[in-house]
């Protein structure tokens, strides 16, 4: 069983891990993270973000509505012959979890999502530090696609598309064309209001809209320069990002 450092793991959880094992057995798992009480307001509105059907459809932990679910690191379960057979985490970081879901499915293992083994994720981050972070994994993205292009998704364009809309939205403004823009400034509202209902907390909820913003824009130009370097200009991806892999 694998955690981040930064995760609190609730007393139930070993229990609820075996009843879903016991109940369905999978060779690997992965749970959702949720925010504490005690967490603050910035950890809180991250984790919404991080998790929200609005913003990432779910498919960080919470749900399989959007795709197949791939475990992710800090939260995740895998059995002995799986880790074996499969050599465990490869040299990318991040990324590592899918890349080892991935390679799980071609091995013939299945993946599933425990909904009710959650953790509680206590990122220690702040507004940067989320930015490179989301980043990063803009960049990691491409990289993954280029290896397995037979699990390649139309959603994981979305971000770019997202920012690169964005911006079209304000170049339209020149020719005193508000619609699009104004479709993105609902889109935030409807965000502050979930957030704000679901924590309870309008400080949050405005937190969220700004989380958001990081996260796409993050993610959304990193899986751009990435989308350039890797799939376009096809540069071996340990030379264009060495700062995604580890040093053997």
């Amino acid at each position: 069983m694998i955690f981040d450092s930064d995760c609190i793991i609730p007393k139930n959880y070993l229990s609820e891990v075996s009843k879903q094992l016991k109940q369905n057995y999978f060779d690997c798992f992965g749970g959702p993270d949720r925010a504490m009480s005690s967490f603050s307001n910035l950890q809180k509105a991250i984790d919404f973000t991080m998790t929200s059907f609005l913003t990432t459809g779910g498919i960080r932990g919470g749900s399989e509505k959007i795709d197949r679910f791939q475990p992710r690191s800090f939260n995740m379960g895998i059995s002995k012959i799986a880790f074996e057979v499969s050599g465990g985490f490869g040299n990318i970081h991040p990324g590592e979890d899918p890349d080892l879901s991935i390679r799980l499915w071609k091995l013939g293992f299945e993946t599933k999502l425990f909904s009710e083994a959650f953790v509680y994720h206590k990122r220690r981050i702040d507004w940067d530090k989320f930015y490179i972070q989301v980043n990063k994994f803009g960049k990691a993205r491409p990289i993954l696609n280029s290896w397995y292009p037979e699990f390649n998704k139309i959603t994981y364009f979305f971000p770019s598309v997202f920012i690169v809309g964005f911006y079209f939205s304000i170049f339209l403004l020149i020719f005193a064309q508000d619609l699009l823009l104004k479709l993105y400034f609902i889109y935030f509202f409807i965000l502050f209001l979930v957030a704000t209902f679901k924590t309870k907390n309008f400080i949050v909820g405005f937190l969220s809209v700004k989380a958001a913003w990081k996260q796409f824009s993050g993610y959304g130009i990193g899986f751009i320069e990435s989308f350039f370097k890797i799939i376009i200009l096809k540069k071996q991806p340990e030379q264009a990002f060495p700062e995604l892999f580890f040093k053997k």
